[in-house]
């Protein structure tokens, strides 16, 4: 099974669980800074290491965007470790809505908002 980082927005956090726990169900390890980051804890320290060891990095659109600091960090340094020739894949789904950053135009996302059963069985098979 795979082992996911999954990068959201704060207003999403609680749909980003939902997922992350919907995941583990499904035999995935998922890394979620709600479960991860504690107190007193680096809160860099924690995303880098949750970066480097997970290949997959699943990106939830939201209504609200994806300009968020944290996150456009977290999927910007996979997309150039990607383009460096890392095994890491950026995994799109639209958890609550909006839309992919231009430069990710062309890249398929699975969409939890208009069916979330299906989209979550069809994020279950790009982690296979």
């Amino acid at each position: 099974m795979a082992d996911v980082f999954i990068s959201h927005r704060g207003a999403d956090g609680k749909e980003a669980e939902t997922l992350a726990h919907e995941l583990t169900t499904r035999g995935h390890q998922a890394w979620l800074d709600l479960w991860e980051v504690g107190i007193g804890d680096s809160i860099v320290q924690k995303m880098d290491d949750g970066l480097s060891n997970h290949p997959y990095l699943v990106l939830c659109l939201s209504d609200s965007g994806v300009s968020a600091p944290w996150m456009s960090r977290e999927w910007m340094s996979a997309l150039a470790r990607q383009l460096d020739g890392a095994a890491v894949k950026l995994l799109p789904v639209r958890l609550t809505g909006g839309d992919l950053p231009a430069i990710l135009a062309d890249v398929r996302y699975a969409d939890l908002v208009s069916d979330w059963d299906a989209g979550v069985r069809a994020l279950d098979r790009a982690l296979r």
